[in-house]
């Protein structure tokens, strides 16, 4: 593809990438209206708590585990032949997850997904900065954040649109035309583009990233499930988990063609971004999780009422999104993130008051204040991950980028769920131990809301004096979920505070530590190395096989 054609085509461009990042995002937004229903063992599978938990964290961690790979792969392959793989490979996987007829059926389909979506996520983000010349990146990368933003805000209210009218497999078919369309516009409009100089696979890292996370999170879902971390196989599964990751960073650190490259964390600019989103996405994932069964367990609303009720988090992030980049040119990002972080913590601390009759308009305040928190943050992190790294390692710092967040959204589920879990259980176990229960059924019943109600239905009237007590197990569960998720925001204030940059410097090769990054081993200039200069324009762009 001619270069300048390109050019002309760039906003088209964003369009279909937004659309890509949207389907991949919307998943698991779409699928937190959805736990209700898939919990219930009548109209969905009548998964657990920790079944739910998994069927999330499958996805993430898979995510999380080859976003790395997945950069690396789409540099050196293809950008434009990764990205339409990964969105076949999503799309099949949405398919079997929708057809699927146990929790444990879906949560393998959730591995594929999450593959899929490993493949998709760096892409989009490598082809932004091939397209769009220096002086309109801030404004694209801007748009690009704000498609994260929105698809965490309109993910429910589809979710329970379509859980209104069909199955609950509905929330995965519909990525499946979405897909296609992605894919025939892909074809079409974008220009394929790589790295001459991409870095060599990493099996053993990515072997060692997965299997230390899936132990680790397995031994906290399961000490939530259990109430306990007595037991000596989520000891020894939390304990193997983080000797394995540390065995995994150190291989990174020594790897000359790392699955995640550790050293571009000597960079403090990207350095504190990457810590700032991590940990919001930690507070927020918990978050998110529960308040789906707050609105539809505890408030007993439909879930195309719940969905709507997140609407505000999406109009946050149209309105905000866009303007974030004229804010960091104005104030800088220290202080446009400090403020977006300064009103996620308010927010995050005001769902430990909620009640089972606090004013919706109060909660629909929170939510667009979190959303604009959310797009003050992101924006920023984002703009000073990218300026900090030259233009051919983008790849590799989006993928960093969206590894650390997948791993804060796994994690925050896993634990965030399991603080829920073991209050809940404490909470309830009282109330449970007079009924005349096998123990099976009263560890199902008092391991979370949906389970307590099924037991309701099943006992009738003798049940209905176990409602009110269920949800005020759940509230204070939720209470200390929320303060859990405060104190974490808090931390990340005084990280954004002090260390986000008051400006965005220019990528430095020797702030990378790598020999990767430094001009003599790749035989460019200085000026070729700041990803502010021409390096990045249309111009740059390889024309692939796709011409």
């Amino acid at each position: 593809m001619d270069p300048t054609v390109a050019h002309r085509r760039r906003w088209a461009i964003l369009g279909v990438l937004v659309i890509s990042l949207l389907v991949v995002v919307l998943d698991n937004t779409v699928l937190n209206v959805a736990l209700r229903v898939i919990s219930d063992p009548n109209e969905g599978l009548g998964a657990s708590q920790s079944q739910l938990a998994w069927a999330i964290n499958s996805y993430t961690l898979v995510f999380a585990g080859l976003l790395f790979t997945c950069g690396v792969l789409g540099d050196r392959f293809g950008r434009k032949r990764t990205l339409l793989i990964g969105l076949a490979i999503f799309g099949l996987g949405s398919l079997a997850s929708a057809y699927a007829q146990s929790p444990d059926q879906l949560i393998w389909a959730r591995v594929v997904m999450g593959l899929g979506g490993a493949a998709v996520m760096p892409q989009t983000l490598s082809i932004i900065t091939n397209v769009f010349p220096s002086e309109e990146r801030s404004r694209a990368i801007g748009i690009w954040a704000g498609a994260v933003g929105l698809a965490l805000g309109i993910g429910p209210p589809v979710g329970g649109l379509l859980l209104e009218h069909f199955w609950w497999g509905s929330v995965f078919l519909i990525n499946v035309p979405i897909v296609v369309l992605g894919m025939v516009l892909l074809v079409v409009l974008a220009p394929e583009s790589r790295n001459e100089t991409a870095g060599g696979l990493d099996p053993l890292g990515v072997l060692l990233s997965i299997v230390g996370l899936v132990l680790l999170v397995y031994g906290i879902i399961t000490a939530g499930e259990r109430s306990s971390l007595a037991d000596l196989d989520v000891m020894g599964a939390i304990l193997a988990g983080i000797v394995i990751l540390v065995l995994f960073v150190i291989h990174e650190a020594r790897s000359d063609h790392p699955a995640l490259n550790v050293r571009l964390f000597r960079n403090p600019q990207l350095s504190v971004a990457i810590v700032a989103i991590m940990m919001m996405f930690f507070a927020m994932a918990g978050v998110m999780f529960f308040i789906s069964f707050y609105w539809q367990s505890v408030r007993e609303f439909t879930p195309l009422q719940a969905g709507l009720l997140v609407l505000p988090i999406a109009a946050a992030q149209i309105i905000v999104a866009p303007l974030s980049p004229t804010l960091v040119d104005k104030f800088g990002p220290k202080a446009v993130g400090t403020v977006g972080v300064l009103l996620m913590v308010g927010v995050l601390g005001s769902y430990s008051m909620l009640s089972l009759d606090t004013p919706v308009w109060l909660i629909e305040l929170a939510f667009f204040l979190q959303g604009c928190g959310m797009a003050m943050v992101m924006t920023p992190a984002t703009s000073s991950i990218m300026a900090a790294v030259p233009p051919e390692q983008a790849g590799a710092a989006s993928a960093v980028q969206n590894t650390v967040r997948q791993v804060a959204t796994a994690m925050g589920v896993a634990i965030l769920g399991a603080v829920i879990s073991t209050t809940y259980r404490s909470t309830m176990g009282p109330h449970l131990s007079d009924l005349p229960l096998s123990p099976e059924a009263r560890h199902t019943a008092g391991e979370s809301i949906e389970g307590t109600m099924g037991l309701v239905g099943r006992l009738g009237a003798e049940g209905q004096a176990l409602i009110a007590p269920a949800k005020d197990a759940f509230l204070s569960g939720m209470h200390l979920a929320a303060l859990c998720s405060m104190s974490i925001g808090l931390v990340c204030l005084v990280i954004v505070a002090i260390w986000l940059p008051r400006r965005v410097g220019r990528a430095d090769g020797g702030a990378h530590g790598g020999r990767e990054a430094a001009p003599s081993s790749i035989g460019q200039s200085e000026e070729d190395l700041d990803p502010r200069s021409s390096d990045r324009s249309p111009e740059r762009i390889r024309a692939g096989s796709s011409e």
